[in-house]
């Protein structure tokens, strides 16, 4: 069964990696693409360019050891950024706010269960598009088991509304600083640049994937006995006695964190030429962190404390990637990179640039099932697919989009993913009744992905 099988740790999986990257320049031929620097000052491989080199001497054993701290000082800027964004998000939870608004909106519609559940998958949607949320949903999920029971629908549902809510969340994300802001910093494209077109794709990703789960559960609620669990052991979930009540404050955190989410997006943007990245990016979390902690009544004591201990929740995650930068330090170090990317990019060009994209998508979508980490896996294959697209002519932006694809969507099924084997394992929940559920939404996904990706190239998306 594949719920029984062992699956190694991220960081064995892509030190793992590392060995075969370093095995891959003793195998590979060294070569070379020639680059040039367009209007933008980026630098982009010359499409026709390739060339091997002369064997020069080969990277020695303990070079797969040394390169780790290199690639953490290549990453220090989004690995600080991750640990402020961990540190702020626990701050803002700790006032309580987000626990009231969200306990409080699924207490509201309990009675009106596909209120509930588009309400609910959106606030999941918005929360992961925009913060990089994941993580923190799962403390609901008892709340949400608890009210799904109630109505009659069973624990694959409740399940179903915040996996798949966070999971479009991910694939369509708009702001999020873990991916798409990640995978634009590699790509040297500007950050949140192409923000219309990933938000006009939201809706109706977001209505696809909440139909699929309300189908089902529709299903469920007429007759239990097509549940996915029909013949699993039933669970007694008790809802809080009190979820938490919404104050003045809470209204006030909320007003100051829309505010800071508003700056970012405005402090970034070309409109006001401010130029701000990662640094001022920090600032403002770590200003919202004072603004939010004065207001919530937290003492400074215990706001250093819930940062303190935010920051080191996403401690695997900044180690994550400096060690996937690491593997492609590896390849170019060994001169292979640019080798393996004539290796993909060859056949990507025989199909037109239309179904290369789709093909970036397969490849992303693959290699998510090594390297779940949203951040890790962009330092892992931005590299790669910015060049391949500069020899196909398709936009960086598609790249990236088809990265964002490969990496969001592919998180619902991958057994890789330490949230979602959480958030099974609370719903008790086995992984193979989950599959029978969630790969009908994840063709689905694929197939309209790869639609969204064509039309990305046929309109010039940048």
């Amino acid at each position: 069964m594949l719920q029984k099988i062992k699956i190694p740790h991220t960081l064995v999986l892509l030190f793992t990696m590392m060995v075969l990257a370093l095995a891959s320049t003793y195998l590979l031929p060294q070569g070379q693409f020639e680059r040039t620097t367009d209007d933008h000052g980026h630098s982009v491989v010359v499409p026709g360019s390739f060339h091997t080199l002369e064997q020069k001497e080969m990277l020695k054993p303990w070079h797969v050891f040394t390169v780790i701290p290199r690639a953490f000082e290549e990453t220090q800027g989004i690995i600080f950024f991750i640990f402020i964004i961990g540190g702020a998000l626990a701050v803002i939870r700790a006032t309580g706010v987000i626990d009231a608004f969200m306990g409080r909106l699924i207490q509201k519609y309990g009675n009106k269960p596909y209120i509930l559940m588009f309400s609910t998958m959106l606030v999941f949607s918005i929360a992961s598009s925009t913060l990089g949320m994941a993580e923190e949903f799962i403390p609901f999920v008892p709340i949400l088991l608890m009210l799904c029971l109630a109505l009659d629908f069973d624990r694959i549902t409740a399940i179903g509304i915040m996996v798949v809510g966070y999971g479009i969340g991910y694939g369509v994300a708009a702001l999020n600083p873990f991916t798409v802001m990640v995978a634009q910093e590699v790509a040297q494209l500007k950050p949140t640049s192409g923000f219309g077109y990933r938000l006009a794709l939201f809706l109706p990703f977001f209505l696809l994937g909440f139909h699929h789960v309300y189908a089902y559960s529709k299903k469920v609620r007429k007759d239990p006995s097509r549940s996915l669990l029909k013949d699993n052991e039933t669970m007694d979930v008790t809802l809080p006695e009190k979820v938490g009540k919404i104050t003045r404050k809470n209204w006030i955190i909320l007003i100051f964190i829309l505010a800071a989410l508003i700056l970012i997006v405005y402090g970034i943007s070309e409109v006001s030429g401010w130029g701000w990245y990662l640094v001022e990016l920090g600032g403002v979390f770590l200003g919202l962190t004072v603004i939010v902690a004065v207001i919530g009544g937290l003492s400074a004591d215990k706001t250093a404390r819930e940062f303190a201990i935010g920051a080191s929740e996403l401690t695997t995650t900044a180690l994550l990637v400096g060690f996937a930068r690491a593997i492609a330090l590896i390849l170019q170090d060994g001169q292979v990179l640019d080798t393996i990317v004539y290796a993909l990019a060859s056949p990507l060009e025989t199909v037109g640039p239309e179904l290369a994209s789709v093909g970036m998508y397969v490849i992303q979508s693959l290699i998510n099932f090594f390297i779940p980490s949203g951040s890790g896996q962009a330092y892992v294959t931005m590299p790669l697919m910015t060049p391949i697209a500069d020899l196909l002519g398709i936009s960086r932006q598609i790249a990236v989009l088809a990265y964002q694809f490969g990496d969001g969507f592919t998180n619902m099924v991958v057994p890789t993913n330490a949230v979602l084997m959480g958030i099974l394992g609370i719903g008790r929940i086995p992984y193979d009744r989950w599959f029978r559920f969630i790969f009908p939404l994840i063709l689905k996904l694929w197939l309209f992905g790869s639609i969204a990706l064509i039309i990305a190239v046929l309109i010039g998306y940048q």
